[in-house]
């Protein structure tokens, strides 16, 4: 039995304030795909376009990249989502199905670190793409960011409607504008660029949507149908990486020789600033989401805390952070984390859905299987050793560390493999071997 199945009716006509309150089944297709559209819609992923560009290779081939890395990665956000439409219950609670109450703790924590990083992230992200359109100081940007995505998760289903039925249609004005623009020049091949091989990035691609996966399901448990989630999240979010993926890989070949950044590239072209502007607003909603995440994620832990105080502290911590914290520093840490949560996907959608309906327990006495932390660990192992994650100054030790096992088996630094899925191929297939015996018992037996 899940936990919604025992809640008592929902005090609010938004988000429930507790765990101990029902999803509000309010969210459709349209509201969905606008959601997931516009998380996708970030100012960060024309920034990391560089990393997914294969140097002197054809413009075709990084794009190519970029569109097999955002359908892999999206389908399993899909999926996630479509799960926690299926449920009714947040991300985290989600992981009691896995892992059973107390060990879904580890995930929840980890989750937590992760949220309060990333929107301490976006805060600053905001903050200095507006101080460059505007030319002036940061900190005001910084303060107005944080004080606008608090006061967005008290409310988050009123935002989501907003987003959907306005945000997404601006930003999109702003992106075919900026398009229409970056197309009007030449576009040699890019000499310079991240990835190594077709693989390296597209891994690159796979990790943004994958990291929405451990917030899924906050938003899609009011969805109404898992359905609807699933194409919302699917399409919403797939399309979008996609096309900022892109946007930033065709500037980069339009203004690359001129020596300035894709940011600065893009605040260059006639009503550029303008374009950027309603991008970074849009922007607020990465920020809001992370914000009530970091909520709706310890409520997994403290059930009857009330999310609004819950996204009030988060909010100004993470607004302090941003103040005064070098967020960049803290960027290795926010990608170790991620490479935790891939692997724990490849399990999830694989015990998710090898399992019969019915089968999911997310209630308080949620039994513990523990076993399916072995997969989850071998994926992670499998993806240290594909990619290392990468520390400099005293996390050095770290990546040498990895590196000297990578000699010892005899793996080139230089593989060309994509982490991501040689992560999730290694923990989905050792998660079959464990569940698909009982699943077919269970089957039979239904």
């Amino acid at each position: 039995m899940s936990t919604s199945e025992t809640l008592r009716p929902a005090a609010t006509g938004d988000a429930p304030l507790t765990l101990t309150d029902p999803a509000a089944r309010t969210l459709g297709l349209r509201d969905s795909l606008g959601l997931w559209g516009n998380l996708g819609i970030s100012v960060l992923l024309p920034v990391a376009a560089v990393f997914v560009v294969l140097p002197g290779r054809p413009l075709a081939v990084t794009l190519g990249a970029v569109v097999v890395g955002a359908v892999i990665g999206s389908v399993l956000l899909g999926l996630g989502a479509a799960a926690g439409a299926r449920e009714g219950v947040p991300a985290m609670v989600l992981l009691r199905g896995l892992l059973g109450r107390r060990a879904s703790y580890l995930p929840t924590a980890l989750n937590l670190v992760q949220c309060v990083g990333w929107a301490t992230f976006e805060i600053v992200i905001i903050a200095e793409a507006a101080s460059r359109a505007l030319g002036a100081p940061r900190w005001p940007f910084v303060l107005a960011a944080g004080v606008l995505a608090t006061a967005m998760a008290l409310r988050p289903l009123g935002v989501v409607r907003v987003l959907s039925r306005y945000a997404v249609w601006a930003a999109l004005a702003a992106i075919v504008y900026l398009f229409v623009q970056v197309l009007a020049e030449p576009l040699p091949p890019i000499d310079g660029g991240g990835a190594t091989s077709f693989w390296t990035a597209t891994d690159i691609v796979i990790a943004l949507p994958v990291s929405w996966f451990p917030l899924a399901a906050d938003y899609t448990r009011h969805n109404r149908t898992a359905r609807g989630a699933f194409t919302g999240a699917t399409a919403g979010y797939g399309l979008a990486t996609a096309a900022m993926f892109t946007l930033g890989v065709l500037a980069l070949a339009a203004y690359g020789s001129s020596g300035l950044d894709v940011v600065d590239a893009l605040l260059a072209v006639p009503l550029g600033a303008l374009a950027v502007l309603v991008l970074i607003v849009v922007e607020l909603d990465e920020a809001f989401a992370n914000l009530y995440s970091t909520a709706v994620s310890a409520q997994n832990v403290v059930a009857r805390a009330d999310r609004r105080v819950l996204a009030l502290v988060v909010g100004a911590v993470a607004t302090l952070l941003a103040l005064t914290f070098d967020i960049a520093a803290y960027e290795p840490f926010l990608f170790l984390i991620g490479a935790v949560f891939v692997p724990l996907v490849g399990v999830f959608v694989v015990a998710y859905w090898l399992l019969p309906r019915g089968r999911w327990d997310t209630s308080d006495t949620a039994p513990g299987r523990l076993l399916l932390l072995l997969p989850w660990l071998a994926g992670f192992v499998a993806y240290q050793l594909t990619l290392p994650t990468y520390f400099g100054g005293v996390g050095a030790a770290w990546t040498a560390w990895w590196g000297a096992r990578q000699a010892d088996l005899g793996i080139d630094p230089a593989n060309g493999w994509s982490a991501s899925l040689v992560s999730l191929a290694v923990a989905a297939v050792l998660t079959a071997l464990l569940v698909l015996p009982g699943a077919l018992r269970a089957r039979r037996s239904a």
